[in-house]
Formats: C-alpha cells, structure tokens, sequence
C-alpha cells in the first residue's frame, strides 16, 4: 500500500490501483495516470495498491501418515483483482499473514493423510488443492490466487540418509543383474565359438586324413604298377619308413625340442610294429563302422 496523500493532484503508477476517498468514506477506484482530487469536500487518495504478481515463499513442517517428518516449500504467486481492490485495501490488515495460514492449514490437513513417497509423487495433487482452497478463500478478500509451486520438499536428515542407502543398493542390485546377464551372454558365445572352432578343426583334419589316404593309396597303386612283383603290404611298409625318418627329422629339427631330450624306439623292427598297429587300428575301425551299419 502506498502513503496517504491530501494534495490536489495525485499520479498512480502503472500496475497500480489508487483509492480514493471522501470525508473518510470510500468513493471510488483511481486507475493509473494523474488524477485532480478536491480536499475541500474531503477527497484524497488513500492508498496505492499494485497489481503486480507477488510471491510469498512458506515453509511448512508438518508429519506424514508414515510418521516422517517433513517440510515443504511452497510458493504463491498472488496479485490485487483490479475491481476488488477496495476490499483488499480495507479488508485485509496483513495479507501475507492471511495466506500463510490457509497454506499452513490445508498442507498440514493433506500431508497427514499420505506416506511419504505418496507425497513426493503427488506433490503436485498438494499444490492444486492448496490452490482450490486458497482461491477460494483470498477473492473474498480481493485477491487472485495466480499458481502454487510445491518447491521443495525436505524430509528429516536421517530418513534422506536411509532413502540414499536403499536408492544405491536398488541401483548396485540392479548392475549386478546386468553384469550377470552379460556374463552369461559371453560365457554362451563363448562357448558357441569354441564349439564352431572344434567343428571347424575336426572337418580339416578328417580332410587332412583323407587327403593323406589318398596320396598313400595312390602311391602304394603307382608303386605296385610300376614295380612287378610289389605287394602292397610291402608298399606299406616303404612309405612307413618314408614317414618314420620324416618324423626323426622334424622332431631333430624343431625349435621347441632343442633342450628336450625324447626317446624313441629307434630300428626296422620298430618301424614295423608301428605299421602293424596303425594297420590294425584302420581295420578295427573299419568293422566298427560295418557293425554300426548293420
């Protein structure tokens, strides 16, 4: 409100509401311009009223249905109504105050009857029934009610501490989860690749094998062609001694065996009896197969 004045002209300012009386008495509203005011019958501006939106910051301390502790922030924005401005000039001797405590009555009515995360997640249902409340309440009083803000809402410092430690063990829960999920998959994929390699490198040595079946059977065929009188046992066992002394060779010329020491029984007998093994063991496997057929 601005200071009485008993002059002759008056100026009110933008966003602003004068009120003007007579012999004490309220006579009219005065808008925003200059204004000529005739004291000799008792006319003067009374008071200045703005119409700006004003804001009033309120904190309240109230306690949930789950016995927490809590205070909220709110703020209200509230404006003078420009045609109702006598009342809120002579009605009200402190507004603020008024809003205060309607804001304080109706949050404290509300917050009772909700648990604490129901109150952080309908913060805003709070916000519109302090609203309704206060609206309705305050333009009696000639004031508009423009928005309620539920800033903040600041529950005791050990229940934020026990809420922060069940936040974080949700959220180390939940990492745990996806760290398993993903070893998992790796541990699968891995093993989907092994499984692949495995099948991969038996097709190579079974053609491997094959490849040097066929080299033998062609050579043993060339060799019994070639030279009358050949038997292919004997043919056998030439290329088995063949193969023997390519082994010696490879295992006196490897890198890996130059500080081994590797005893191998060394002579024709022996290169003999290996042939004979190698040829029992293809002709086991042969009558396996047969029996498997059959």
């Amino acid at each position: 409100m601005g200071n009485t004045s008993c002059v002759l002209f008056a100026c009110v300012d933008q966003a602003s509401i004068g009120v003007v009386e007579r012999s004490g008495r309220f006579e009219k509203l005065a808008e925003p311009g200059l204004h000529l005011f005739n004291p000799f019958v008792g006319q003067w501006l009374a008071g200045v009223l703005s119409t700006r939106i004003s804001s009033l910051d309120v904190r309240i301390e109230t306690k949930t249905k789950d016995n927490v502790f809590v205070q909220l922030v709110c703020s209200i924005q509230y404006r003078v109504m420009k045609q109702h401005a006598d009342d809120a000039f002579y009605e009200l001797q402190n507004p603020k105050q008024q809003i205060q405590a309607y804001v304080f009555d109706v949050v404290r009515a509300l917050v009772t009857r909700m648990n604490l995360d129901d109150l952080f997640q309908q913060k805003g249902e709070v916000a519109k029934a302090v609203l309704e409340e206060l609206e309705k309440v305050m333009r009696e009083y000639g004031y508009s009610i423009e928005h309620i803000l539920m800033v903040d809402i600041i529950p005791d410092a050990a229940v934020r501490k026990a809420m922060n430690e069940i936040n974080a063990a949700q959220r180390l829960q939940l990492a745990s989860v996806y760290k398993g999920e993903a070893e998992k998959v790796l541990q699968v994929k891995r093993a989907e690749a092994e499984a692949e390699s495995k099948y991969l490198g038996g097709q190579g040595v079974a053609r491997q094998r094959q490849a040097i079946t066929d080299g033998m059977r062609e050579n043993i065929l060339n060799f019994s062609y070639k030279v009358e009188g050949s038997s292919a046992k004997e043919v056998m066992d030439l290329i088995m001694m063949t193969q023997y002394m390519d082994t010696m060779k490879e295992v006196g010329n490897s890198c890996s065996c130059r500080n081994t020491t590797v005893f191998i029984p060394h002579g024709p007998a022996h290169v003999r009896d290996i042939g004979e093994q190698i040829r029992n063991g293809l002709m086991e496997a042969s009558t396996a197969q047969l029996d498997i057929v059959d």
